[in-house]
């Protein structure tokens, strides 16, 4: 199983990105994946997550700004994030569970006041 996170980058406050991650070697229309975001210091939290039937849920802090979203023929998610804020400064990973959590290799986001 791999996962390839991508899109990062450095923005201003109340701009928009887009990242995306590429999930390989699973059947990826059957599970869950997530985007977390950590801080250094600071442990990794849940940011989004869309199930296999594409419901989703966002940690209260993102809700209205950030939408995730997967396409099961490219085997992608997506993480739109709009009214970017410093405070969403971080590195992002995608994840996935199997038979054990996979983790993407982690996507700076940074955002300038």
């Amino acid at each position: 199983v791999q996962l390839q996170a991508y899109g990062g980058g450095v923005v201003q406050a109340g701009d928009s990105l887009t990242l995306s991650c590429k999930a390989s070697g699973i059947n990826f229309r059957l599970y869950t994946m997530k985007w977390y975001r950590q801080v250094p210091g600071k442990q990794r939290e849940s940011v989004a997550m869309i199930t296999a039937n594409h419901t989703t849920d966002y940690e209260d802090s993102v809700k209205g700004r950030f939408t995730i979203s997967r396409n099961n023929v490219r085997n992608t998610v997506k993480l739109q994030m709009n009214s970017l804020k410093p405070e969403d400064t971080a590195v992002y990973y995608c994840q996935t569970k199997v038979w054990r959590e996979y983790w993407g290799q982690g996507t700076q986001v940074t955002v300038s006041s």
